[in-house]
């Protein structure tokens, strides 16, 4: 169960992309991995790091073939739903002080009330300074919240489909009270005034800072026999630390040089200067040929071509309570070892990179040379729907890659539910990746 403890930690850890690439970046140095600004020059073996604004990153370890035949990439976003403040962000309304949000990701809004809230993030000042943001886990300390109507009260809210139970626009958390009968705007006064004595951050400060609302409370073991972990964030964060423990663990210098890349934005579609939707991989990629001396405009394409990548991220796991939603005969079932995607988008593939079947046919050999248990699946149902993952932006380049991850329940929920033995499948599985 170290592995399973340890990855709990990370979830704890790791309640944003700023916090997990500081998560992971930890981790990397215990290991001996080290910022690629520190080497003038790379050789077989090295350990290295590339960061790109605090929310992606790629780690490497060198192997000894010429980065032009490729390397093994795992790839996995460290983005999850959530609400984030809006840049103005606080406001009274009838004596409630409460911050106004937008949710990030495509998420089920009435799920999100009435249950304890979190706020991780980071606000600039503009002399350039940071604060770092993490309040509302202490559970001794102040908390938020979404309210709801009362059963009593809500008859016209019951109507409602569960698309509109909650407009966006209403997903707003209560952070503060004004009990001053007829001082309009007291309570919002007091909650900024505290703002700023405990953080010193200004009103005009938030124009500035990238503040995330998520789910309070530490990852727990689920079920009389802890074969399962219930956390935030595991859409994909489990992929994102199996596949880092995976490299920091390689204890050889591989033939082909192995990748971890952990990204952003993919829940959002992958754009933005962090996310897989434009050059950050070649980018990434040539500051490591740079210092082996073998970086060219046409080396470059020739090792995105000739690389393979286990686009690693989550698939829909199997729920009995569900049944007509999957076609179980091709569906991916909890506890039964890491999953393949052959191809993701929905209804009709719309979306999807569709993995050639030869790449297959090698991770197979792979993974049964190396005893990892593992299952192929689809997301439900043709007609039901889908989802998109990275790794349509990594075939542009023309290298094979497919879908591997773990199967998640309640995905893109508060509290997302995986399995041990999955968790535990797709470390193994990366591991064999990395070494074949």
């Amino acid at each position: 169960m170290d592995l399973i403890n340890a990855y709990k930690t990370f979830l704890n850890n790791g309640k944003t992309e700023r916090e997990c690439v500081t998560a992971a970046l930890e981790m990397a140095q215990a290991k001996g991995f080290r910022d690629i600004s520190t080497y003038d020059e790379l050789r077989a073996g090295d350990r290295v790091y590339v960061v790109n604004h605090e929310k992606s990153v790629a780690l490497f370890v060198i192997g000894q073939k010429p980065l032009e035949e490729g390397i093994s990439f795992v790839t996995a976003h460290i983005d999850s739903p959530r609400l984030d403040l809006k840049v103005r962000p606080v406001y009274e309304k009838d004596g409630l002080v409460y911050f106004n949000t937008h949710y990030y990701g495509g998420i089920k809004k009435y799920q999100w009330l009435t249950m304890p809230l979190a706020i991780h993030g980071v606000v600039f000042r503009k002399d350039g300074s940071r604060a770092d943001i993490v309040v509302g886990e202490d559970e001794d300390g102040p908390s938020f919240c979404i309210s709801d109507i009362l059963p009593h009260m809500a008859q016209e809210q019951m109507k409602k489909t569960a698309g509109d139970f909650i407009p966006g626009e209403s997903l707003d958390i209560v952070i503060g009270l004004n009990t001053e009968a007829g001082k309009d705007n007291e309570g919002r006064k007091a909650i900024l005034d505290i703002i700023r004595k405990e953080y010193k951050i200004e009103e005009e400060d938030f124009l500035s800072a990238e503040l995330e609302v998520v789910p309070a409370g530490r990852a727990r073991s689920l079920g009389f026999d802890s074969s399962m972990v219930m956390a935030y964030g595991q859409d994909d964060r489990v992929c994102a630390y199996t596949a880092l423990q995976a490299l920091l663990d390689l204890d050889t210098v591989p033939e082909t040089t192995a990748c971890t890349l952990l990204v952003d934005k993919e829940e959002i579609g992958s754009n933005g200067m962090t996310g897989m939707d434009g050059e950050l991989l070649p980018n990434l990629v040539s500051e490591v040929m740079d210092r082996l001396s073998q970086y060219s405009s046409l080396a470059l394409r020739r090792c995105l071509k000739n690389s393979r990548m286990l686009s690693s991220d989550v698939t829909a796991a199997y729920d009995p309570l569900n049944p007509d939603l999957y076609d179980k005969d091709n569906a991916s079932f909890m506890g039964r070892g890491v999953s393949f995607e052959k191809f993701t988008g929905s209804r009709g593939k719309s979306g999807s990179s569709d993995a050639n079947p030869e790449f297959i046919a090698s991770l197979r050999k792979i993974l049964d040379d190396a005893g990892v248990k593992f299952q192929i699946n689809e997301m439900g149902k043709v007609d039901v729907g889908g989802g998109g993952t990275i790794a349509k932006f990594a075939a542009r380049f023309g290298m094979q890659v497919i879908d591997c991850g773990v199967a998640v329940l309640s995905m893109h929920s508060p509290w997302e539910i995986t399995s041990v033995k999955d968790i535990e499948s797709a470390y193994s599985a990366y591991g064999a990746f990395f070494r074949a």
